[in-house]
């Protein structure tokens, strides 16, 4: 209805002193059923309309009416005489109506009375229509937190119990690792001296260096010494920069072996200490009570996430482009179960692929940190990604997930716990995760 139209009806119909009247707060104007021929127009004030179910015996708000609005447009049009809602007033309120006895102004010019009233039904139906959609979409929404909020309460009882079972051997693992470390160390002392330092290496550093940037180092160092390329990327991951000292060159083969004891058992014992945490964040799922949290060093969560997946990521060129971040107070354990999780599902989808990469970049803007995962994996379906973050869905069979899908929906509670955000983007050429998490000022 055009404004022109409405001021027309108005100067027509509703500006007529004997068809006014005022309805104080509280009061009924129409009773659900009961006969109406009127159609009213709210001058001032505002009206609630309600319908009841007979059968569950609910009384439901189905409209507001306010200023400007039409009351009784469906007895009035439909011809039944008989009103859909109970109409009951807000607040003290003023009325003008027209019923179907009311000559109509102008007909020669405008028609009858419901020809002229006709832009009255087309904007009515138009706005309930408007209104119907926006309650639909609040429903939906408010359906969609009580289902994650069951979902994630059930999870958090299944949660628990395989929590309990994890631990003791999950504890098993952490101590036997540190007991191995010493048994080694005693028998190198014993049997061959001149290898723990090369052990020691390994447990003190590990594996530094990307899967890139090993076969970048190998191919400098098996030009410059003339080695055999497995020779070269062997002492490229175990001496990540900087001339190879000369203990390495005199017996190369021995002590990138016991570098490869030392770095497999600190990849163990790193394992082992996130496990710990990674069970007592898992006892958390579907709880809500906040973990300690510490300022942390976002790039350095990815670095541990990297370390955690170096068996997932051999033949995989990873690129880190890390900014000067400043200091994010969260929960370590979660932080490295995001990009963990984020990074194990990109090697899994690039597994049959032929140059797998993943490409990480971090940087700061707007009061938050911005990371960004991308692959050049297979592209993911919109249906997928409109599912992939709940608790209940995954495209995995057996394995580790056991199919319960928990991986993206505890990164998406955990980001979500930080107030933070995880967006996916995907096409045949990459796939990227955007997650934004905001610092505190």
């Amino acid at each position: 209805m055009t404004q022109q139209d409405l001021e027309r009806l108005k100067a027509h119909y509703f500006d007529c002193p004997e068809r006014k009247v005022w309805i104080a707060a509280n009061k009924v104007l129409l009773e659900q059923h009961e006969t109406n021929r009127r159609l009213y127009y709210v001058r001032s004030g505002k009206l609630d309309g309600y319908v009841r179910d007979e059968q569950e015996e609910l009384v439901i708000r189905v409209f507001t009416a306010e200023a400007g609005a039409f009351i009784g447009v469906y007895s009035f049009f439909s011809g039944t005489q008989k009103a859909s809602s109970t109409v009951i007033a807000r607040e003290n309120s003023e009325l003008a109506w027209v019923d179907l006895d009311t000559k109509p102004a102008e007909p020669d010019v405008y028609g009858p009375l419901l020809t002229q009233f006709t832009p009255v039904i087309v904007n009515e139906l138009y706005q309930r229509q408007m209104s119907t959609m926006h309650e639909a979409i609040a429903k939906e929404r408010a359906l969609q937190k009580l289902y994650t909020a069951e979902q994630m309460t059930t999870l958090g009882q299944l949660a628990a119990g395989i929590a309990h079972e994890l631990n003791n051997a999950v504890g098993v693992l952490n101590s036997k690792t540190e007991r191995m470390q010493v048994v080694i160390e005693d028998l190198l002392d014993t049997v061959h001296p001149d290898a723990r330092m090369f052990f020691q290496q390994g447990l003190r550093q590990g594996q530094a260096l990307s899967s890139a940037e090993v076969r970048n180092r190998a191919r400098k160092l098996e030009s410059q010494l003339e080695l055999s390329k497995e020779a070269a990327r062997a002492l490229a991951r175990a001496v990540p920069k900087g001339d190879i000292p000369e203990p390495w060159m005199k017996q190369a083969e021995n002590a990138v072996k016991f570098w490869e004891i030392g770095r497999d058992l600190r990849d163990i014992h790193l394992a082992a200490r996130h496990s710990v945490g990674i069970v007592k964040s898992v006892k958390q799922l579907g709880r809500t009570d906040p973990e300690t949290k510490e300022l942390l060093d976002i790039n350095e969560s990815i670095h541990k996430a990297i370390s955690l997946l170096q068996s997932d990521l051999r033949r995989v060129s990873v690129h880190l482009s890390p900014a000067t971040l400043p200091k994010f107070r969260g929960s370590s354990t979660e932080l490295v179960q995001i990009w963990a999780n984020i990074i194990k599902n990109a090697c899994d989808a690039m597994a049959d692929g032929p140059e797998p990469e993943i490409e990480i970049t971090t940087r700061h803007t707007n009061k938050r940190i911005l990371v960004t995962i991308a692959n050049n994996g297979p592209e993911i379906d919109e249906m997928t990604r409109r599912r992939m973050f709940q608790p209940d869905f995954t495209t995995k069979k057996g394995g580790l997930s056991f199919g319960l899908g928990l991986g993206l929906s505890i990164v998406k509670r955990i980001i979500s716990g930080y107030a933070g955000s995880i967006a996916v983007k995907s096409s045949a050429e990459k796939t990227i995760f955007r997650i934004k998490l905001p610092i505190e000022d």
